[in-house]
């Protein structure tokens, strides 16, 4: 029987052995989008494989639905798109959750569209910020506007995308440099991307928007490490492989480190691409991580590790992470609260960091605790991590991992960890 997501609250039992089986995690979020959009993008009919079906993949789909595309799903984890290489104006506003990868790629890629198009999400998105890729996007001579700084945000298409250079503050994200990347394929000439500044959030996930786009048929070439010249080629269809999540991987590989276990993914760590593989080797090293962590090249990973990093012998202060803040909630301060919500002292915010005190004696320890999850996936699947050593440990809103990861709760219950459903 699977996990009922809509649950208001489930409470995690620790199990009394170490969790051994196999999990194989779903398919990746971050090239799910990314492959979904350069498939709508393209002519022709491509098949993608592998892939998730979650919240923020579907609401990719719905938008691309709503501007022409045809996307079929004959399977479980499969997509079969076709399109003829461009997007039509939608009847409506394209309504896209707290989707942050959707938002931010679609805000950039209708600029393409002959006509208007409003990007817009939930509550929580309308207060993420997107004022840097708007004000890129208008530095093309684009007509697009956000006068709050975040969604939603309306683009007035003329059915192309000008020829020129346009430059980026990535401090906040990465995201908007994929934008820009994606959509520089659809100009009418050489467009070229240039960063502002040396800082980008996760480069490695810019590394995986530019292997995908060259999968599609794109022709870029990295003039320095700040500066991308995008070909006006277009897309082309084509068979793409989605490979496992590597952010959900981090869950699986925590559990196994916290219960001495051996959890078997299918998929060896060094093969994945995305940049929160990176923190299998922090993990390898529990109960002795080092002491600085810097989360800026896996920022998703910083959750767990952050809970994995309670139980440590040694402190652990998190550094780089002031792009967390603007993720699905601010998760510095989500990380920071429920972790001293649990026992007092525990973690503590200075300045961007997170300093997490550990106590590797908590183990064992009976501290009931509802844990509040700000509606962000990554803080119900992590605290669901304390869950496995401490009792009475209760995640509220359970169902928000749907996200990009269904079957979370019934992945943990397939290694034999009791969940107890119900209200909060």
């Amino acid at each position: 029987m699977s996990f009922d997501l809509k649950s208001p609250a489930v409470t995690v039992v620790p199990p009394a052995t170490p969790l051994r089986g196999r999990v194989s995690p779903p398919g990746s979020k971050s090239i799910t989008n990314r492959a979904l959009l350069l498939a709508g993008l393209a002519r022709g009919t491509s098949r993608l494989t592998g892939a998730l079906k979650s919240d923020d993949t579907r609401l990719m789909a719905e938008a691309l639905r709503a501007m022409g595309v045809r996307v079929e799903e004959p399977g479980d984890t499969a997509f079969v798109v076709t399109g003829d290489g461009r997007l039509r104006e939608p009847a409506g506003p394209l309504m896209l959750g707290n989707a942050g990868t959707a938002t931010r790629f679609l805000t950039a890629a209708v600029a393409a569209v002959d006509g208007t198009v409003v990007v817009d999400g939930d509550a929580h998105m309308r207060v993420r910020p997107i004022r840097p890729l708007v004000e890129a996007l208008a530095s093309l001579g684009l007509d697009v506007r956000a006068p709050s700084g975040c969604p939603p945000v309306t683009v007035r298409g003329r059915g192309r995308v000008p020829a020129g250079r346009v430059s980026i503050d990535a401090g906040l994200s990465s995201q908007y440099v994929s934008a820009l990347l994606m959509m520089a394929a659809l100009g009418e000439g050489d467009v070229e991307v240039a960063l502002v500044g040396a800082d980008i959030g996760a480069r490695g996930y810019v590394d995986l928007t530019l292997g995908a786009m060259r999968s599609f048929g794109a022709e870029v070439v990295q003039r320095d490490a700040a500066t991308w010249a995008v070909r006006p080629t277009g897309y082309r269809a084509t068979d793409f492989h989605v490979e496992p999540d590597a952010s959900a991987a981090t869950y699986l590989w925590a559990a196994e480190a916290l219960t001495g276990g051996a959890i078997d993914l299918g998929v060896a760590a060094d093969a994945f691409t995305q940049p929160d593989a990176a923190a299998k080797a922090v993990i390898d090293a529990f109960p002795h991580m080092p002491g600085v962590i810097d989360g800026s090249q896996m920022q998703d990973a910083v959750p767990t590790l952050a809970v994995l990093a309670a139980f440590n012998a040694t402190p652990v202060r998190f550094v780089g992470i002031a792009n967390l803040r603007v993720k699905e909630c601010d998760r510095v301060r989500a990380l920071s609260t429920e972790l001293d919500r649990i026992r007092p002292g525990l973690a503590r915010e200075e300045g961007d960091d997170l300093l997490v005190t550990s106590d590797p004696g908590l183990a064992g320890q009976e501290l009931p605790t509802a844990v509040t999850t700000y509606a962000d996936h990554r803080i119900a699947m992590s605290f669901a991590l304390m869950g496995l050593k401490l009792r009475g440990i209760t995640v509220l809103d359970p169902g928000c991992v749907a996200k990009t990861y269904p079957g979370y709760w019934d992945a943990l219950a397939s290694l034999g960890v009791e969940l107890r459903a119900g209200p909060g």
